[in-house]
């Protein structure tokens, strides 16, 4: 093997029994699944988050009207949610100051991803109402999604899986931490 190149282990010689399958170990995701499919099913998840210390709800940034917090359930590393603190479904519901502060909230989220993950472009959006995709839909929040060129994989086209880099937490950590003051 010459410098730069890693071995691969033979999956068939591995403990267990031999089959077809290649595992993609996420032990992280064990803190979702212990804690059951919606943890927070009473509430809105965007109500109560504000409520609780920042790291413990992956908020990075408070503003006056708006705050900044990692999506729990990512596209990709550092993938970002911009959300009201007021209870709103959709954009046209927003006053002229949350509009405002969400637009300066998702430009500083990009300058702030650009800093910390060297990432090459974004994908911007708010999904309106559960027809049109929205997770949360009685509360509206706008998607900073971080995006690399050598980011293109088969995991998502082909096996339905995002593979992501970073833990949550690392992730919050370091964008809390370059987000100016």
């Amino acid at each position: 093997m010459t410098e730069g190149e890693q071995s691969l282990e033979d999956a068939g010689r591995l403990a267990g029994v031999p089959d077809e399958f290649q595992r993609l170990w996420t032990p992280h995701r064990m803190a979702y699944i212990q804690a059951g499919p919606e943890p927070l099913r009473e509430e809105c998840p965007f109500c109560e988050a504000p409520k609780y210390p920042d790291a413990e709800r992956l908020i990075v940034a408070r503003g006056t009207t708006a705050y900044v917090l990692l999506n729990l359930f990512p596209y990709n590393s550092g993938h970002l949610l911009v959300c009201p603190y007021r209870h709103i479904a959709t954009y046209d519901q927003a006053s002229p100051e949350e509009v405002a502060e969400i637009g300066v909230l998702t430009q500083t989220a990009m300058r702030v991803l650009r800093e910390v993950s060297g990432c090459d472009g974004f994908n911007l959006g708010m999904n309106q109402g559960a027809v049109a995709g929205a997770g949360v839909d009685a509360h509206l929040h706008q998607h900073v999604v971080p995006r690399w060129r050598s980011d293109a994989n088969f995991f998502p086209i082909i096996a339905k899986t995002k593979a992501l880099p970073q833990l949550l937490g690392e992730v919050r950590e370091a964008v809390a931490h370059a987000w100016p003051e």
